[in-house]
């Protein structure tokens, strides 16, 4: 670290005296062609670069945790986190970076914490209502991370730090724009030996001491960008991002003895994609947008026979690989030829690809095509009124899908399907001087995955061929108020009425699960935030939400890791021109593991601090404390978050 930091003094030195004076939180300009936007606020909430900075968010995840609406929680049984928007998981709320969709084909999740956001602008949050140019499954919401685009003829923005649990994290992002064309590039590496558990952690034999056993992980993201502006409203740009991921997964330390305790590594978890996007004016009013691009994703899990993670003799010892890409492209027209509208057409397609290997066993093969076409309308009816509208046809077609059985040794082959549904919305936004309200009503649905289907779950699942589409209708009633200078109120309201709900329903035969079409289901909300700046010195931030998800079907079936109550809040101080205190504090209500409701994760309450000081216009320093009361908490039952862990973070950022 300290020579990291005599690096850095040493740059800025150099740079000093050529450098302009900047705003130290800020990390780069946001990449426009990596937007995906209809009307400017309806229904979406963002995270920008210096919120990032601000609360030591490294990954996606920690970065949207701030938002209302957005829970953070884990499938801490595969070391993933997760988020739920509304009580929609990453099924139902696609993520996308820069518009491409990067979730995983075969199951439709991603580890979002494997997403590094150095070299993010912008995380841009759409619920419910969501343009319909995003594609199809967005039926809870979306979002989209935006990258970042050099603005001056020079940028270069590094980062180095420590954390505890002998972890480091490294980034450096340097641009390159003098006027027609743009460099971008960018590296990242998060590196943990463990994670500290808190002291009040009792041991059990599975875990001897605070050291988080198998919580080991690496990240390791690189990412490249150019691009071509012959005129302000041409661009033409190729980008290519990859990532490396490998890591642990600690074991189930919980009170039910029919969990069975999990031995696994991820050797490798592997994303990277390129794809391409351009914008075409077309005469004055109109502009053509395409997106073309390839994702692959690779990982492989390897299961032991105990914790020295060395033999797999046992009948539950494997390694299972996926070996999975999508291959897609879409068009949209936008247009204002129209009088007081603004008119997007968009088409899409998208081939999703998955392999799997399991041991030496022959590979399974899916393939699903994924088709949409879609029209969005903006019209502005007067200065204080606008309805925003759209709608879609989407269709999912199912090619191929085998797997290998190794009871006969024989590939098991399902008959090919096929879904299709028509997506509608609409919206009205009235504004006024201060204030703005939304009413929107959005049907939508999503296209049960592969997973879904066909997985046998690694023998602890039962197969669901003939699994329906969900659908949901999304009624909600939202405002922006400014009743005084520096104060911004904003609540929401909303009401999701899910059909055909696709839910894991658990020990439906002895102890397998079993995806289900397990009828209908209510979810409603109710969301507030409050920003205010009583003085220039105080920033005073928090957000409520409230969300109860019930199956009116089956009300034994129980939904899980959503709490019912979630409160952040946080408070920036400047006591002095150079100095920036934060404090930040989150409670998650209780809820529950399993959707039969034998395990319960208890309700918490965590505390952050830290403290940033601004050397110069171009260093920073940034350290602080997570989990300042060292609490014991879980968004799992069974599986412990860190306790108490420092961090300290140095930041350069030069522009000329």
């Amino acid at each position: 670290m300290r020579y990291l930091l005599a690096v850095f003094s040493l740059l800025i030195l150099i740079t000093e005296t050529r450098s302009q004076n900047i705003d130290s939180s800020s990390v780069g300009k946001v990449y426009s062609l990596g937007e995906v936007l209809i009307s400017e606020k309806t229904n979406r909430s963002s995270v920008t670069s210096a919120e990032m900075r601000k609360f030591n968010s490294s990954d996606a995840g920690s970065s949207v945790r701030i938002l209302p609406s957005i829970i953070l929680s884990s499938f801490s049984s595969r070391n993933e986190s997760t988020v739920f928007l509304h009580g929609f998981d990453t099924r139902s709320v696609p993520v996308f970076i820069d518009g491409i969709p990067v979730y995983v084909p075969y199951d439709g999740y991603v580890d979002i914490s494997r997403f590094i956001t150095y070299d993010i602008s912008r995380i841009d949050v759409s619920k419910g209502f969501s343009p319909v140019s995003y594609g199809a499954n967005a039926i809870g919401g979306v979002i989209n991370l935006i990258s970042m685009k050099p603005a001056h003829r020079f940028e270069l923005n590094a980062m180095a730090g420590s954390m505890s649990g002998k972890s480091r994290k490294t980034a450096v992002n340097i641009g390159y724009n003098p006027g027609k064309f743009y460099l971008q590039s960018g590296f990242s590496s998060i590196k943990r030996s463990f994670f500290p558990l808190s002291s009040s952690f009792d041991t059990v034999s599975s875990e001897r001491d605070h050291k988080r056993d198998n919580s080991a992980s690496e990240d390791i993201k690189f990412s490249f960008k150019t691009g071509y502006t012959p005129n302000s409203r041409d661009e033409y740009s190729l980008n290519y991002i990859f990532s490396h991921g490998s890591k642990g997964n600690p074991v189930y330390l919980g009170n039910d003895k029919n969990t069975k305790v999990r031995y696994w590594k991820w050797p490798y978890w592997d994303k990277q994609s390129l794809y391409y996007i351009s914008r075409t004016s077309i005469g004055d009013r109109s502009s053509l947008k395409i997106r073309a691009y390839l994702d692959q994703f690779r990982n492989k899990v390897s299961s032991f026979d105990d914790n020295t993670y060395s033999t797999q003799k046992g009948k539950s010892s494997f390694n299972s690989s996926y070996d999975d890409n999508t291959l897609g492209a879409n068009a949209e027209l936008s247009t204002d030829m129209f009088k007081n509208n603004h008119l997007v057409l968009s088409m899409h397609i998208k081939n999703d690809n998955h392999n799997d290997f399991n041991n030496d066993d022959p590979s399974g093969k899916f393939s699903d095509y994924t088709f949409t076409a879609g029209i969005d309308d903006v019209h502005k009816a007067n200065d204080k009124l606008r309805l925003i509208s759209g709608i879609s046809y989407n269709m999912r077609m199912g090619t191929q899908a085998k797997s290998y059985d190794t009871g006969t040794n024989d590939f098991l082959s399902y008959p090919g399907d096929q879904n299709s549904s028509v997506n509608a919305q609409t919206a009205a936004e009235y504004s006024m001087s201060r204030s703005t309200i939304t009413f929107s009503a959005a049907f939508k649905n999503r296209f049960a995955t592969m997973k879904d289907r066909y997985s046998y779950r690694l023998g602890r699942g039962i197969p669901n061929p003939s699994l329906k589409p969900e659908n949901s209708l999304n009624l909600s009633l939202s405002s922006a108020i400014s009743p005084v200078e520096n104060l911004t109120l904003q609540t929401e309201i909303y009401v999701c009425r899910l059909f055909n709900t696709i839910q894991l329903v658990d020990n439906v035969q002895d102890d397998l699960s079993q995806m289900r079409n397990t009828g209908n289901s209510l979810f409603s909300g109710f969301d507030l935030s409050v920003d205010y700046e009583p003085f220039a010195f105080l920033n005073l931030y928090a957000a409520y939400s409230y969300i109860r998800r019930r199956n009116m079907t089956n009300p034994e079936i129980l939904f899980t890791n959503v709490p019912e109550n979630k409160i952040f809040l946080s408070a920036e101080l400047n006591p002095a021109k150079k100095l920036t205190i934060d404090l930040c504090s989150e409670h998650n209500g209780g809820s529950f593991s399993t959707t039969d409701g034998s395990r319960y994760a208890h309700a918490f309450f965590i505390l952050n601090a830290s403290i940033t000081f601004r050397f110069t216009d171009s260093f920073s320093l940034n350290s602080g404390i997570n989990n300042l009361l060292d609490r014991n908490y879980l968004y799992e039952e069974g599986y412990p978050e860190p306790g108490r862990n420092f961090f300290i973070s140095a930041f350069l950022d030069i522009k000329r």
